[in-house]
């Protein structure tokens, strides 16, 4: 029920009025109805009032109010929904459950006072909108408690009266929800009511909010929303052009967020995010020493102040002996025989209809008479005489409803009379029954007509196979399908012997399910011993509210009730679900002597029980409460009993009892004697459970567990107590172990599996030295416990709820019930909660999953969801890993109706759960993580080479051909400029095709041929003199699609002095995004003109543009269209080689904009080495799909075939697009040896191609003629990308040694090439984890943790290279990690910026080896992290051949806890962890590892991918992610190379520009 808003606010009178009122109906002197009604009356003059408040302010208030019960979910409230008598006598106040409740607020109340605020999740609304068919069913069990037991905490039943009571104030309380939800965006679904509220009001309400408990505000609503990913665009960062700095910068923008607002929304969050952080974590972090090598995982150490045993070794104890009554019969069927002979009148079985009405009963007589047609039917009727199906001995299915006991008891007794084992299973269907129908060689199954009605059929009429299931075949047993047996044909009954009776099956809690073969001999002793513990009596009635096909149910409805001609009254679950209290009037009705039940029963009846005033339960004698073993079951116990009382329910008749599949009955509380005491209560301290050790609680009534005895051993049994893990050995008195029986009323064994069944049915238990004590084999329950005072049982736990976190003991049963005291009646449903631990990084790590409420709000269930943490960290200290709510009906169910923990959490592991809300908390539990790696002073430089030399190990330096020994033709010696060649190769060979240029349809669209492209040069160059008024030496843009225009109007540039800058023309679809990137180029570059196209004139000048930047400060623009045929004066020849030839901009994958000055010299080095390296000379073909703007793509495209003369084969990569076949395609039909693409071409090749090879060579599409298919690049060699290419397309010729990467940087564009000559490309596999720690370690192929990378093609003739500590910039080994240095004929001559800073220069291009380098060689700083290994290939020069491997860029990587991280390796994890990541993108802020995944599936899977992205990246990489964002295919920004704009994505993700699907912030 909802409280009013506020009732502090209420007069003092009022107040004191509705105390009482409580108080009256908590002594019962009113109805519930008539306390609704006064005070309704009472709040109805203050409702206006109440109205504005925020319903968050008035949950908060809650638990501090001045009205006794004032928690409405909590047990305390029970008082008043259960008119409790106060006298309660024999009960003790503090042993009532109601202590959990109150520990749980008390602890709730505690952290509010440290006012922690959680980053509440940001969602879309589609999200979280639910299916429409789930949304208005509630699970069927939604006011109770789950079958399996377990959940019942409190005796609150507030659920069910929540939805009947819809009085005054609890629609106000949901109008008022209603306005605050629908105010916020993250929220979704708003209350039917509450949609017509006023804006006004919803802005107070989100006003509060932020006040009141600094939920942080909402991230949702977002002011751009990105289209679909635009044709590879080149983004610089906002603002500030980096001209160039590699290192210093970062830090200092790490700190402004990189011009984004710092009030940015989504910074509050983190920030808010790092204040929780902040607070210590708990357990405090033990000390561990670092390796410098390895990284330690901590290993919990034990706390020297945990509780340890400190009694003596436990004896086993004895049951009372097993009493020989004379008249027992020598085996069941004999029983059976005898009353069904002699009595058979005598009712045995009464069934009930859906409404509850008894239906039909079975007696004696008919019992026998249709138990013997169906055995001689099964020996007799279903094979031939020579070859009967079944053979005595054999297994057989049984598979009957819940609703059918009389069928089922005909069947299971037909079974043991034909002497062949029945296996009841519960309905078909299920993968893992299939499993133990094999195991147990299951070729038939019996069921009823109806029910095989209800099986799905194939097409022919057959029964389906199901999954998993052997081939069965299925007989009917219903009473006119059976043969009549002869009158001479009787069955064979024998003494009963150790040979099976039937098969239990059990599930385990991985989810497999086996079978429990009981004995005939066990079967009818366990009978004996039931019969006495209970006292049982001929012709008594029960009532068995239980599963009639295994444990208490089968055991007493079915088996003892036979043996002591009992009459059994079953109530099926089918008619518990419509009809609660129906179990109670059926005993009211038979007068039964006794009732066997769970406490989920007890709590219905209890909802229900106003329907029925006048039942009585004066007739039971034993109400055997079979889940009784459940720590909880206490409160169900107590409510039941307070309520009942007065109908006459005797309180010693209420016996929980405790049993397990193997052990069977365990112990049973036997019916005590009128007025005698009732048996204590312990009262443990939770802390001393999860050491497993028993102390009675004293400290803090928080955390104490109450548990009632489940009674004594049964008679005959002998009990012990083992420690749960290693060896059986026995446990002190004051310690907790898995109960073990030895009786001969226990299974026998896992039917079919021997290994197991050892460990579990024939333990002998150890003393401390390890030696057995006796010689009696016992068999483990399962169950966790001690024997206490007076040999009565307690049970703690069962070991399928042992949940070990550190070294310490938790159970499932005790978390699930600390989860639902936390006012949980609002936002999910009691019998809907699963808890399980998970194993993520050497420990295990719990989960808690909830069904949530359709009409439960965003931020209701994110409260209660940091309240139950809370309330979890406080009573049983412990972290909870991972909290999800899933919408309501999704989790997987048992049959009758639980919850099926183990395929639930099979689905978390999967990604399949489908959560709608979901919290993370890694950080506050994972605290094992090795300690952050402290950097080591460092030693010298010197000390490293002495000792390298000391080692033997040659420096990593590695060089390319000389130069200086190859000879060229004259073409070296006589042309020293570029310009100088083209003019050469215009009078030589005017005719000779340099360029072809291709559409999408693969034809050509233009060519030029030397002399054409000499005489454009020159309309051009005379253009610039004469409009431009350029002189030599200014700076000119030119703004071109890829095309041959572009190389015109280069070589018009270079023609008349000016120095060319190629620029990306802005994409007219996204201007805003694209254009102010050319704006940027051209104001660095202080462009003194713009040559480009007509209609990328118009657009610079369009209105659209002037929305993007300001049009009216171009430089001159000139279009080179229409050119007058005029020759400028003379072509100008620079003074020298070392003057500029043209600028190169390109903005880094850090957000950098980068240009760097070619001089002449280069320009004509660099032609030089790729023409020796690629044998390029005037009859050869190349073919390029690369971006001709930057790097050696644009010297590929532009400058090569003029200085070599080789014909280009130009493919504009966004001819792709249209037409996937384009490249290959080329590459075939003009049969291509050297072919050149960016890793985003071979990527769209090999994901658009990958399943139409056979049409590629339908096509007639062949590659084997390619000999090499090089990827340009500037990143570490995509290895697994490669390889796939190679793969896909070996089909259709290509050879797997063609394709090879090459590697450049800012500082000098072409380091390496593979080209024609020289060894394959090597592969070497290191560890992650070393280079992480900067280091390379080589291993073996499949190592865990290994990564694989490839050589970056051979290096450039001209080029050396030597890897150095970029710390210390001296020299290091061969086969050690460092910054790679270059230097090289072709290096270009310094970054060109607005502020010629100089040391930068110096440092980036000429610096020196701080240490022996004798010559002092000038080197470059490419900025990249590489090694270099020598192998055992021989180079061309016939030397060994050193191979350079790159592993990133050094601007790039992550520093976290003291490591060097790579994105790329992260990013790889953490794309295999779900078919539906389609790209992931890493990056940090304030020391937060963000990842952003994009999603390709469902947005329902987006809340699935956040618990894997932990996992992964915390088990792989031993990182804590701290923020998870989930968006849309298309949102990772990726340039022209195929490179991931990792920064740009930070700078929208903080501008929150992505529009995400899912935020999550994990604690």
């Amino acid at each position: 029920m909802a409280e009013p808003a506020a009732v502090s606010s209420l007069p003092r009178e009022v107040r004191e009025q509705l105390a009482e009122l409580e108080l009256e109906l908590s002594e019962g002197d009113i109805t519930q109805k008539g306390y609704e009604k006064k005070r309704a009356k009472l709040l109805a003059p203050y409702v206006p009032q109440t109205q504005g408040v925020d319903p968050a302010l008035q949950k908060e208030s809650r638990p501090q109010m001045p009205v006794p019960s004032a928690t409405p979910a909590s047990a305390s409230s029970s008082s008043s929904k259960f008119h409790r008598a106060r006298s309660g006598g024999a009960r003790d106040e503090r042993y009532r459950s109601d202590i959990h409740t109150e520990a749980v607020q008390a602890a709730l109340a505690k952290h509010k006072e440290q006012k922690m605020a959680l980053p509440m999740p940001t969602k879309r609304r589609s999200t979280f909108v639910q299916s429409p068919a789930d949304a208005c069913t509630p699970p069927d069990t939604s006011s109770a408690s789950e079958d399996e037991g377990s959940l019942r905490r409190q005796a609150a039943l507030s659920a069910a009266l929540h939805q009947s009571l819809q009085n005054a104030e609890s629609w106000i309380n949901r109008s008022v929800q209603g306005s605050s939800t629908s105010s916020s965006a993250s929220s979704t679904l708003s209350h039917g009511e509450g949609k017509g509220t006023s804006g006004s009001l919803a802005d107070v309400f989100a006003n509060t909010r932020i006040e009141s408990f600094s939920v942080p505000p909402d991230v949702t609503a977002t002011t751009s929303t990105p289209s679909a990913r635009p044709a590879a665009i080149d983004l610089p960062p906002s603002g500030i052009v980096k001209g160039m700095h590699k290192g210093s910068n970062r830090s200092s923008l790490m700190d402004t967020a990189d011009g984004v607002p710092v009030s940015s929304r989504v910074s509050t969050k983190i920030q808010q995010l790092l204040n929780t952080l902040k607070r210590p974590k708990r357990p405090p972090l033990k000390e561990f020493f670092v390796d410098d090598f390895e990284e330690i995982v901590e290993v919990p150490q034990p706390d020297p102040n945990q509780p340890k045993p400190e009694g003596r070794q436990m004896t086993p104890v004895k049951g009372e002996p097993l009493g020989v009554v004379c008249n027992w019969p020598p085996a069941l069927e004999a029983a059976l025989q005898r009353w069904g002979t002699t009595q058979a009148k005598c009712p045995c079985l009464t069934a009930l209809d859906v409404t509850g009405k008894p239906v039909y009963t079975l007696t004696y007589g008919k019992l026998w008479s249709r138990s013997l047609k169906l055995a001689y039917t099964l020996l007799n009727k279903l094979g031939t005489k020579n070859e009967p199906v079944l053979k005595p001995g054999d297994r057989v299915a049984l598979v009957y409803p819940n609703n059918d006991p009389v069928m089922f008891m005909v069947a299971f007794y037909g079974c043991l009379l034909a002497e062949v084992i029945p296996v009841p299973i519960e309905d078909a269907g299920g993968q893992q029954i299939g499993f133990l129908l094999g195991s147990c060689g299951i070729a038939l199954a019996l069921t009823t007509e109806v029910c095989l009605k209800g099986l799905p059929k194939t097409q022919n009429g057959e029964i389906v196979q199901f999954k998993g299931w052997p081939r069965l075949k299925w007989v009917v047993t219903d009473s006119k399908y059976l043969s009549k047996s002869p009158k001479d044909w009787q069955p064979n009954i024998s003494a009963a012997g150790t040979e099976p009776a039937y098969i239990e099956y059990k599930t385990s809690k991985e989810g497999s399910v086996m079978g429990v073969t009981v004995s005939r001999v066990a079967m009818l002793a366990h009978c004996q011993a039931l019969s006495q513990a209970c006292n049982y009596s001929e012709g008594e009635t029960i009532v068995n509210v239980l599963d009639f096909k295994k444990d208490a149910g089968l055991w007493h409805g079915i088996l003892t009730n036979v043996m002591n001609k009992l009459h059994t009254i079953s109530v099926p679950y089918s008619v518990m679900k419509t009809c609660p209290l129906s179990w109670v009037q059926r005993v009211h009705a038979h007068k039964a002597k006794v009732a066997l039940v769970k406490c989920r029963d007890l709590h219905w009846a209890m909802m229900a029980h106003r329907d029925q005033r006048d039942v009585s339960l004066s007739s039971l004698r034993m109400l055997i409460v079979t889940d009784g073993a459940n720590p909880w079951s206490v409160s169900s116990c107590d409510a039941f009993l307070s309520l009942f009382q007065s109908h006459g329910l005797k309180p010693e008749a209420i016996c929980p009892c405790a049993t397990s599949p193997e052990a069977m009955t365990v112990a049973i509380r036997r019916p005590g004697v009128p007025g005698a005491p009732l048996p204590g209560r312990a009262i443990l301290s939770m802390n001393g459970l999860s050491f497993g050790v028993i102390r009675v609680n004293t400290e803090d009534k928080n955390s104490a567990l109450t548990v009632q005895d489940v009674g004594h051993v049964m008679p005959g049994g002998m009990m012990c107590i083992v420690k749960p893990d290693g060896p059986p050995q026995l446990c002190k008195t004051d310690e907790i172990g898995e109960i073990c029986v030895s009786s001969r009323a226990g299974g026998m064994m896992y039917y079919g599996l021997a290994g197991v069944t050892k460990n579990t049915f024939e333990v002998i238990p150890v003393n401390s030295s390890g030696s057995p004590v006796g010689e009696v084999p016992f068999v483990r329950s399962g169950l966790l416990g001690f024997v206490g005072p007076g040999s009565l049982v307690f049970v703690v736990g069962k070991m399928d709820g042992l949940l070990t976190v550190s070294g310490r003991r938790h159970n499932a049963d005790d978390i699930v019930a600390t989860g639902l005291a936390v006012e949980s009646i609002k936002t999910v449903y009691r019998g809907r909660i699963a808890v399980f631990s998970v194993s993520v990084f050497y420990d295990e790590r719990i989960v808690v999953v909830a069904e949530q409420r359709p009409d439960a709000s965003e931020e209701d269930s994110f409260q209660w969801m940091s309240r139950v943490l809370q309330a979890i960290d406080s009573i049983h200290q412990v972290g909870v890993y991972c909290l999800a709510l899933v919408p309501a009906n999704t989790l997987p169910k048992t049959p009758l109706g639980g919850i099926h923990i183990s395929q639930t959490k099979q689905h978390f592991l999967e990604g399949s759960l489908h959560p709608c809300n979901i919290l993370m908390c890694p950080h506050t539990c994972v605290t094992n993580l090795p300690k952050p790696r402290q950097k080591q002073p460092g030693v010298g430089p010197a000390s490293v080479m002495v000792g390298n030399l000391v080692a033997g190990k040659r420096i990593a330096q590695a060089s390319g051909r000389d130069l200086g020994q190859i000879e060229d033709n004259d073409l070296v010696k006589k042309h020293q400029f570029l310009t100088e060649v083209l003019q050469w190769r215009a009078q030589a060979t005017p005719d000779h095709p340099l360029f072809l240029l291709l559409n999408a349809k693969g034809t050509t669209v233009c060519t030029a041929t030397c002399l054409q492209l000499h005489k454009k040069a020159e309309r051009i160059a005379s253009v610039l003199c004469d409009k431009g008024h350029l002189n030599a030496g200014d700076n000119v843009v030119l703004l071109y699609p890829p095309g041959i225009e572009l190389i015109t109007a280069f070589y018009g540039c270079l023609y008349s002095g000016c120095v060319p800058v190629t620029v990306r023309p802005p994409h007219a679809q996204s201007l805003v995004a694209t254009l102010p990137t050319v704006r940027m180029i051209v104001e660095v570059s202080k462009a003194a003109c713009i040559l480009t196209t007509q209609t990328l004139m118009r657009l610079l000048k369009s209105r659209e543009a002037a929305g993007a930047v300001d049009v009216k400060t171009w430089p001159t623009i000139i279009d080179t269209d229409d050119l007058p045929r005029k020759r400028p004066a003379q072509i100008y020849k620079p003074p020298t080689p070392e003057m500029l030839a043209y600028l190169d901009f390109s903005v880094s994958t850090t957000g950098m904009l980068t240009g760097v000055k070619m001089s002449h010299a280069a320009v004509s080095g660099l032609c030089r080495a790729i023409k020796l390296q690629c044998e390029l000379y005037s009859s050869r073909q190349i073919a390029i799909c690369l971006d001709p703007y930057c790097g050696l793509g644009f010297v590929l495209w532009c400058l090569c075939s003029v200085y070599s003369g080789h014909q280009s084969i130009l493919i504009p990569p966004m001819e792709l697009e249209s037409n996937l076949f384009l490249w290959l395609s080329t590459v075939s039909q003009y049969k291509i040896r050297d072919t050149f693409c960016s890793y985003s071409v071979m990527e769209l090749c090999t994901k658009g191609l990958g399943n139409q090879v056979e049409m590629l060579k339908a096509r007639g599409i062949n590659l084997s003629c390619v000999r090499t298919c090089v990827v340009v690049a500037e990143e570490r060699p995509r290895v697994s990308l490669t390889h796939s290419f190679s793969k896909l397309f070996k089909d259709i010729g290509l050879s797997s040694r063609a394709v090879s990467t090459t590697f450049g940087s800012r500082v000098n564009v072409a380091i390496c090439l593979q080209g024609t000559s020289g060894p394959d490309p090597t592969t070497v596999y290191v560890d992650l984890k070393s280079l992480r720690h900067d280091r390379v370690r080589l291993v073996e192929r499949g190592a865990p943790q290994s990564l694989l990378l490839s050589e970056s093609g051979k290096i450039l003739p001209g080029v050396k290279v030597v890897i150095v500590n970029p710390e210390t910039k001296g020299p290091l080994g061969d086969s050690h990690l460092g910054e790679i240095w270059v230097n090289s004929p072709h290096t270009a001559s310094g970054y060109y910026t607005i502020y010629d800073n100089e040391t930068l220069q110096a440092d980036h291009f000429n610096t020196r080896l701080s240490f022996g380098d004798a010559a002092q060689t000038l080197w470059a700083r490419t900025g990249y992290l590489g090694f270099v290994r020598r192998t055992e290939l021989t180079a061309a020069s016939g030397e060994r051949h050193d191979a350079l491997y790159v592993v990133g860029a050094l601007d790039e990587t992550l520093e976290l806890r003291g490591l060097r991280y790579h994105p790329i390796d992260i990013e790889t994890s953490v794309s295999r962890t779900h078919r539906s990541i389609a790209e992931c993108a890493v990056f940090t802020w304030t020391n937060l590892l963000v990842v952003v995944v994009e999603l390709c599936g469902c947005e329902q899977e987006a809340l699935d991918l956040v618990p894997l992205v932990t996992n992964v990246v915390l088990e792989e990489h031993y990182l804590i992610v701290g923020v998870v964002v989930v968006v849309d295919p298309g949102v990772i920004p990726i340039n022209s190379r195929g490179e991931k704009q990792r920064m740009h994505l930070r700078d929208s993700f903080l501008a929150d520009q992505l529009d995400p699907i899912y935020v999550a912030y994990n604690m």
